[in-house]
């Protein structure tokens, strides 16, 4: 097989698992993405799995982040991958915000091919326990301190749209019900 055939193939296998993930991943509109999810009681099996599927429907669509909620699972659970460090975080509670905060366009895999402004804390203290149920405690900075903020929004039923400019809110939307909204090449949060 000549090396241009193998290129095609796959990118053409690429193609179809970001396609696949993308209808993993609820978008704007539907109302799970507006509900608070519940605590996780149980590490188990289960748990490990629906991790490990979220983080490759993450890596697949292409995002950097992804909520439990965004793949219909009402539950306090988020993975990401920041600087090739994949980290998964149960039931995350976030304190400690620094007063600097920072204003940067973002992206959203369940508001899809729009990045709009949202300001966050450049720092903030990480608690809650990874996917075997034992205690995590950090202080996430830059990329990966607005990666958690998202992703726990998620869990609150909170979207950027509800972060942003009533301007860029309604632009966004207009973009998204008119089909308009230019492909957003570096995916989402």
């Amino acid at each position: 097989m000549s090396e241009t055939a193998d290129i095609t193939r796959r990118e053409g296998r690429e193609s179809r698992a970001q396609r696949a993930a993308r209808r993993e991943i609820r978008v704007i509109g539907d109302p799970v993405l507006r509900e608070r999810a519940r605590e996780v009681v149980t590490f188990d099996r289960a748990l490990r799995k629906l991790a490990k599927r979220m983080m490759q429907i993450m890596h697949d669509a292409p995002g950097i982040g992804l909520a439990a909620p965004q793949v219909g699972v009402v539950e306090r659970l988020v993975v990401y991958d920041v600087d090739d460090d994949p980290r998964i975080l149960v039931n995350p509670e976030l304190s400690e915000f620094s007063d600097e905060r920072e204003e940067s366009d973002e992206g959203c895999l369940s508001v899809p091919a729009v990045a709009m402004p949202v300001e966050r804390a450049i720092r903030v203290r990480v608690r809650g326990w990874d996917v075997d149920g034992a205690p995590v405690d950090f202080v996430a900075e830059g990329l990966e301190a607005r990666v958690v903020q998202h992703e726990v929004d998620h869990l609150d039923g909170v979207l950027i749209v509800d972060r942003t400019t009533r301007e860029a809110r309604a632009a966004a939307l207009r973009a998204l019900r008119e089909g308009t909204a230019p492909d957003a090449a570096a995916g989402g949060l």
